[in-house]
């Protein structure tokens, strides 16, 4: 991508990663709300893999933004695909904490030995999020085998 591209205009994350566990392990992982602070690193209030479920997660604030997540299920289809809203931000703030209207996809595919999950948060309008899209680039790099490991444990647990 070059640099005018980055400049402005819309934007997304994509990771994508294989685990060695069956794609119902995989969407227990991100659809526990136990487990999905585990992975992310925030606690979420209110999540149901429902569509039109609202829930949060809370974060550091910043500026003038609370560090409240604002969160509505679009799509739930078990074993396959994740979709929500991710907003936050507040008007005032420019940088950390300015508005943010995206969307987080997780789609889950059966494939030998495992599931691959490919995520794609999109909607970072640049520069505005630009911030937030390098922040949440190197962070959604690290979640996502977080969720690998976390799936990891619960496949372990039920051996025992």
């Amino acid at each position: 991508m070059n640099d005018a591209a980055l400049k402005s205009g819309t934007q997304e994350i994509v990771v994508d990663e294989v685990f060695p566990h069956a794609p119902e392990t995989i969407w227990k992982t991100l659809t526990s709300g136990e487990l999905m602070a585990r992975w992310l690193g925030m606690p979420s209030t209110g999540f149901k893999p429902s569509k039109g479920t609202k829930f949060t997660y809370k974060t550091t604030p910043g500026g003038a933004w609370n560090g409240v997540i604002h969160c509505e299920v679009l799509e739930a289809i078990p074993n396959e695909r994740l979709v929500y809203t991710w907003k936050s931000g507040h008007a005032e703030n420019v940088g950390y904490g300015a508005p943010l209207d995206t969307v987080v996809t997780f789609t889950l595919s059966r494939v030998e030995n495992g599931t691959r999950l490919r995520l794609v948060h999109a909607g970072f309008v640049l520069p505005r999020n630009e911030p937030a899209f390098m922040n949440m680039s190197d962070g959604w790099k690290k979640v996502v085998p977080s969720i690998g490991a976390v799936a990891a444990e619960q496949a372990a647990s039920k051996k025992h």
